[in-house]
């Protein structure tokens, strides 16, 4: 059985990247449309700057 907790929908929409922020301090950008099916990102910070540059950036817990 899987248990959310604190989860919020993402829109993404309006999205052409999500950017992923790793400890080590480096990024990886995965283009939205090679994603395919439900993504679950888990905890941490979502910057949603989607409406001005099309990115959606994720910050796992220990980076945000």
């Amino acid at each position: 059985m899987k248990h959310k907790i604190f989860t919020r929908a993402v829109d993404l929409s309006r999205a052409n990247t999500i950017v992923f922020h790793l400890s080590d301090g480096e990024a990886l950008a995965v283009a939205v449309e090679n994603m395919d099916g439900d993504m679950e990102l888990g905890l941490g910070r979502i910057c949603d700057t989607s409406e001005y540059n099309g990115e959606v950036h994720y910050f796992p817990w220990g980076n945000a």
